[in-house]
């Protein structure tokens, strides 16, 4: 073992050198922007094909993703300092340095849709069709980058020895304060390194994203309505990350509260797509029993 190993104990898989970085020309590039930068291409892809299957412009649906990225970086950067000021306040040049991580995927969602309303209005498109869409890139865009937070040692969860937790090593963390007490009373010796055994909650909200990505394929040539698939999309993953945010120990939590700020967004997501989802069914529901009265009037 080393100090780059990763465990799964009790899976019997363990990974004994999982660097966090390459060198290319002399210049390392983070495993974490390898993985992230992969997402996004996959994503892409996948999005301009379901745009192509709808008979729409692909140029146009293009656009829409090169606007989403930037806005959606901007906002994932910009909604992790605003919860983390006490780290950026007293060194505000920091905050332009996205190397050095700091990236908040519901911050990443806010500035993408922004990015997306501004282009279908300037563009006459339909923005509840693009964001069904959207849906699909957004799930596989973080399906790829929970795995940057295992390369990266982060976003893990608390002291957990069930069959999926995941030992690494104490040296190894990203960030020393997201290590408990309560992983260090059960800290573990392999080797002469010390191993604490946490959730490993990158991998609970990838597969989860799976899933969620799974019944939105199933569901898509069947949608009764434009933004059915988005807003299942937000009440599903913000169900998962409402379970799995309460895990974590690295939480950014709203300003001298202990409350989760991405779990309250996630509660909020969840109750506004679920209202949404059912006016629209109702409606739905109302015009057929309408047309059935109709007909049986005749």
């Amino acid at each position: 073992m080393s100090v780059d190993s990763i465990l799964f104990q009790h899976l019997h898989i363990a990974f004994q050198s999982v660097g966090q970085k390459v060198t290319v020309f002399g210049i390392d590039v983070a495993y974490y922007g390898i993985v992230i930068s992969l997402g996004m291409v996959v994503a892409g892809t996948f999005v301009l094909m379901d745009a192509k299957r709808k008979g729409q412009s692909t140029d146009d649906y293009l656009d829409v993703l090169i606007w989403g990225l930037i806005l959606g970086v901007l906002g994932a950067r910009t909604y992790y300092v605003i919860f983390s000021w006490d780290e950026y306040k007293d060194h505000l040049l920091d905050i332009l340095k996205f190397r050095q991580g700091g990236l908040a995927i519901y911050g990443g969602v806010i500035g993408g849709i922004i990015g997306g309303i501004i282009v279908c209005h300037v563009k006459k498109l339909k923005f509840m069709d693009v964001a069904d869409s959207a849906a699909f890139g957004l799930l596989i865009g973080q399906i790829f980058g929970r795995w940057g937070n295992f390369f990266n040692r982060e976003a893990f969860g608390g002291y957990s020895d069930e069959l999926l937790s995941m030992q690494i090593p104490v040296d190894a963390v990203r960030d020393a304060s997201d290590i408990t007490s309560e992983m260090m009373s059960h800290v573990q010796t392999i080797d002469g390194i010390s191993f604490i055994s946490v959730h490993p909650t990158f991998l609970y909200e990838s597969l989860w994203n799976v899933g969620v990505f799974c019944f939105l394929l199933f569901l898509c040539r069947k949608k009764a309505f434009d933004g059915e698939l988005w807003f299942f999309y937000l009440a599903l993953y913000g169900l998962g990350r409402m379970w799995i945010e309460g895990l974590r120990t690295d939480q950014l939590k709203f300003a001298g509260t202990n409350i989760p700020v991405s779990q309250a967004l996630s509660g909020v997501l969840v109750i506004v797509s679920v209202i949404y989802l059912a006016y629209h069914f109702y409606k739905i529901k109302d015009k057929i029993l309408k047309e059935r009265g109709s007909m049986n009037a005749k």
